[in-house]
């Protein structure tokens, strides 16, 4: 009995040890609610800008889609870039996040499960030093880029939340965009999509007007999913230069001193 409860307790210890942790590679410490907490007590406007924005979202019927601190997440390079962790839009892009929000609500989550929000609004500074499209949504508060609670691999994700746009996006005239890895990304700029993997481009093409061209993610070709490692090149020894051979001189007689 104490063997088995000691296997048992092991293989719980190497599960705990693999548990998934959807938000590994977009969010750093800081970020995270732990990191909220101190930004929201940070600065006596920062509680009170939060609280209005969740009263703004109860009225319009969607702060129960995420949790409003999710929903001030600026980027994942804030830190690199000098910016805040969190920070409340202007009040004037307050409205453009709400059809976002249901569009999550009604048509993301009963197709993929819970998300969590890694980044919304982007302040101009820090959208360009991390590297979004010069007409971001981000910038407008229109965009929030999510990854899945539950584990689900990138083609399954993708497969769904394709499918389901085709059927419905229109109507909501929402974008989908994905990126590396499991992160993707709806905003209400407009029906279009982009960043297909191309095993699934016939089934859901991308959709990029000319109009869009500034507002959409960098392509996924363009975006490999992992670097590989450089390897040093080798540097070409130089070639030891050829030494002039040195002839050996015949002696030369000695010539017998004159007698006195």
């Amino acid at each position: 009995m104490r063997c088995f409860l000691l296997l048992a307790a092991a293989l719980s210890s190497g599960v705990s040890a693999q548990t998934y942790n959807p938000t590994e590679r977009y969010v750093t410490a800081g970020q995270d609610e732990p990191g909220y907490r101190g930004w929201y007590m940070a600065s006596p406007r920062n509680p009170i800008e939060v609280a209005a924005l969740n009263r703004y979202l109860e009225d319009a019927g969607v702060a129960d889609v995420l949790p409003t601190w999710q929903v001030i997440r600026t980027a994942s390079d804030w830190q690199r870039c000098g910016q805040p962790a969190f920070q409340v839009p202007p009040t004037s892009e307050w409205p453009h996040v709400v059809q976002t929000l249901r569009y999550i609500r009604e048509v993301v989550v009963p197709a993929v499960g819970g998300v969590e929000a890694v980044s919304a609004y982007r302040n101009p500074l820090l959208n360009t030093c991390a590297g979004g499209a010069r007409a971001s949504a981000h910038l407008g508060f229109y965009a929030i880029d999510m990854v899945p609670v539950h584990e689900l691999p990138r083609a399954v994700l993708m497969e769904r939340l394709c499918t389901i746009h085709n059927r419905r996006g229109k109507a909501y005239d929402v974008g989908l965009g994905f990126y590396p890895f499991i992160r993707f990304h709806v905003d209400s700029m407009g029906y279009r999509r982009w960043g297909i993997d191309p095993a699934l481009s016939a089934a859901c093409p991308p959709i990029v007007r000319d109009k869009d061209a500034g507002n959409v993610g960098q392509p996924l070709s363009q975006v490999p999913l992992a670097q590989p490692p450089v390897q040093p090149q080798p540097q070409p020894q130089p070639q030891p230069q050829p030494q002039p051979q040195l002839q050996p001189q015949s002696p030369q007689p000695v010539q017998p001193a004159p007698v006195q």
